[in-house]
């Protein structure tokens, strides 16, 4: 009965980048069961609360702890641009470098380097 309540898998015809090989191919196959889990098993405000709160914490703790919070969110977006990254237009990866320089830059403020 419990499996009642999880949603379907998206309606698609390719989960994976035709083509890909090497390490795009690699990342893609290893990033599959979490990805699905994620936006499949977890209910949908979970992954957004969570990151809120660790960017909350990272803009907030002006510290090394900040800095970890902010690296978590970090590495979830690198994570996400990269497997979003060749079904976007020019506009799309200048915001995902953008958000990812402004990242960067808040973690390494937190860890003392600014």
């Amino acid at each position: 009965m419990a499996s009642n309540n999880k949603r379907p898998l998206p309606q698609g015809e390719r989960f994976f980048t035709p083509g890909a090989t090497g390490l795009r191919k690699a990342v893609e196959q290893r990033s599959a069961v979490p990805m699905a889990y994620l936006f499949t098993q977890v209910p949908r405000w979970v992954p957004a609360v969570v990151l809120v709160i660790l960017l909350l914490t990272g803009f907030a703790v002006a510290n090394p702890l900040g800095g970890v919070a902010a690296l978590v969110v970090l590495a979830f977006v690198v994570w996400l641009a990269y497997l979003s990254w060749p079904s976007l237009q020019i506009g799309g990866k200048l915001l995902r470098v953008a958000t990812m320089v402004f990242l960067v830059l808040l973690v390494a403020t937190r860890f003392g380097a600014f």
